[in-house]
């Protein structure tokens, strides 16, 4: 069984220890979780939609969304999350690819997942990583079910690689992303970065109603 869109998956499995609280996608702006900002730009562009997080976290279960567990309990970062939903995927016989994005980005582009699918061409298709303005941003990316043997090796070989040494193993494409006005792949951090994303979506919405 195929899937027309790709699959997407949201990560959450964050600590939030610069946050202070236990989960930072429930943080709200202008009361709605920053979670909820991110679902509603991936949601009409994937099929299925998932969560990446720890096993028993109900907080999660209003979202409406399937829950995906880490496979691993001693290896933590996105990698998992990435292993987890790609295992996912491939148990269930979907390989259109996966969206992978963190929960706490609030200003995704819409076009996002399109812009990553149209650069996934060839016969054998590349991991597809965002850069802004120079910076590489791996947790704004699509993978390939195909990628999961070696992610799957570097996962349960005990090592510490992340996404980026991923991209040194498999074949990938980087998209440079204009830089935009909010920052398209502001990661809100700290109490201090969530002050300026609610500031900045106040100020979209002044905009919207000009």
């Amino acid at each position: 069984m195929k899937s027309a869109q790709p699959a997407g998956v949201i990560l959450t499995g964050g600590r939030s220890s610069r946050m202070g609280v236990v989960h930072k996608a429930l943080l709200e702006i202008q009361g709605q979780p920053l979670l909820q900002y991110v679902i509603d730009k991936l949601q009409p562009c994937v099929a299925p939609l998932l969560l990446s997080c720890q096993n028993g976290v109900e907080e999660f279960d209003r979202f409406g969304l399937s829950r995906v567990a880490d496979l691993v309990s001693n290896f933590n970062g996105p990698l998992t999350g990435l292993y987890s939903a790609l295992q996912h995927l491939s148990d269930r016989g979907l390989d259109s690819g996966l969206v992978l994005a963190p929960c706490d980005a609030p200003f995704i582009p819409e076009n996002l997942v399109q812009t990553l699918v149209d650069a996934a061409i060839g016969d054998v298709k590349p991991v597809v990583v965002v850069s802004c303005q120079g910076v590489l941003q791996p947790t704004f990316s699509l993978w390939q079910v195909y990628h999961l043997p070696v992610i799957r090796r570097a996962i349960l070989g005990q090592g510490h690689e992340g996404l980026k040494h991923m991209l040194t193993l498999l074949p990938h494409v980087i998209v440079e992303w204009p830089a935009a006005e909010p920052p398209p792949f502001f990661n809100v951090n700290t109490p201090a970065d969530l002050r300026v994303a609610a500031a900045l979506i106040e100020r979209l919405a002044g905009n919207a109603t000009a």
